[in-house]
């Protein structure tokens, strides 16, 4: 198992690719998953999936103290014809069969929400237009659950944003039918004091393909981690993000592929920029290849871009495989500053230094933000680096 490192810039780090049943990951390090809390003891800061994260900073959401107070989030839907939009309460059957809880936060939050928000995208339907879900603090402590499913061989496009003041832990689940394919794009865009801490878990049938594309840039203190499995062979996912750090921020995003079925892909790319005194970026990718999981093809990246000097990064990729019949594997992870050279070649025809360092941020993030297809929100991410980089000038 690769040891974790605070990575300086300009260096370079690989995890380790373990081939041996013996071998161990961080997935493996914790409790079994739960939907229970008393299942998973109160986090210190020692365990291996929480030494990362500043507790004292989540507001009790570890210790069980947080409670729903105030407004908490208020959940906003908008959907095309051909979806069926329902708010549902605990005992509903739908709930919960992406996956359980891996952590005492998610537990926490599976327990406590009251109701839940389920997004059903009939048999055979192909939107034209994405659903739009609206996230928006006000100021209280919120406990959430959404599940987004599609039926065999449907077409959607999911947006999800967050914005306003909160404390929120909540679980979102992915249930793709035979044959689907979904793109869902969360956005992390909080006031400066949100905290935000999410499970997602993504459960890809036979032959569906899944895209989640993450993007972080506010709050205090932000940790998604995105897990997949397979409910059958020939799936596909894609799993890209992206953050910006600023001064004081934690952001966390800790992935698991579970590779548990015959003839499945993966490919993970995230990348980060991190700017200001204390900035925090941690980046755990987790792949696991099980025994009976042959014909796996898979591969993981993280790439940081440090703009300031006080700014942290943590990225430990980690490759588990169980069996040699797979068709390929393989991991990649590095942080540095500016390419020297890069700025070099723009002031020398006349760029400014500022601007020349806004066009190779822009650069590093254009192939991830391509990747989201819908303009309007790629628009303004774009304008909201811009915004994150005029502050740091």
């Amino acid at each position: 198992m690769a040891e974790a490192q605070n990575i300086p810039a300009g260096s370079t780090t690989a995890g380790s690719i373990a081939v041996a049943a013996e071998s161990t990951v961080a997935t493996r390090m914790s409790a079994p998953p739960s939907f229970d809390v008393a299942d998973f003891p109160v986090p210190h800061g020692r365990e291996e999936e929480w030494r990362f994260t500043p507790l004292e900073r989540l507001r009790g959401l570890h210790d069980g103290t947080a409670v729903a107070t105030g407004e908490g989030v208020k959940v906003d839907i908008e959907a095309p014809e051909g979806v069926t939009v329902e708010t549902v309460g605990r005992d509903d059957e739908r709930l919960g069969r992406a996956g359980k809880p891996v952590d005492r936060v998610a537990a926490q939050a599976y327990s406590s929400f009251e109701k839940a928000s389920v997004v059903t995208v009939a048999k055979d339907a192909v939107l034209t237009e994405p659903i739009r879900i609206a996230v928006h603090g006000h100021g209280g402590t919120a406990f959430g659950h959404q599940v987004i499913e599609l039926g065999a061989f449907a077409e959607a496009v999911v947006v999800i944003d967050h914005t306003g003041d909160a404390v929120l832990a909540a679980n979102v689940d992915y249930v793709l039918g035979d044959g689907a394919k979904l793109t869902v794009v969360s956005v992390q865009d909080w006031d400066e004091k949100a905290v935000h801490v999410a499970q997602h878990n993504a459960l890809v049938g036979r032959d569906a393909s899944f895209k989640s594309v993450v993007v972080t840039f506010g709050g205090d203190v932000v940790r998604i981690h995105p897990r997949v499995a397979y409910a059958a062979p020939g799936g596909e996912a894609e799993l890209f993000g992206l953050y910006f750090t600023d001064a004081g921020q934690h952001q966390e995003h800790r992935l698991l592929v579970d590779h548990n079925t015959p003839h499945c892909k993966s490919n993970v790319a995230y990348k980060g920029a991190l700017q200001g005194e204390g900035a925090h970026a941690v980046w755990i990718g987790d792949v696991l290849i099980q025994a009976a999981a042959e014909g796996t093809d898979t591969y993981e990246l993280n790439r940081n871009l440090v703009l300031t000097d006080g700014a942290r990064v943590d990225s430990v990729p980690n490759l588990e495989i169980e069996t040699g019949e797979i068709a390929g594997a393989g991991h990649a992870s590095a942080t540095g500053r500016f390419d020297d050279e890069q700025l070099f070649y723009l002031m020398a025809r006349g760029i400014p230094e500022t601007e020349a360092r806004r066009l190779v941020v822009r650069g590093f993030f254009a192939e991830l933000v391509q990747q989201i297809g819908l303009p309007d929100v790629q628009e303004r991410l774009i304008a909201k680096i811009e915004a994150e980089l005029e502050a740091s000038v």
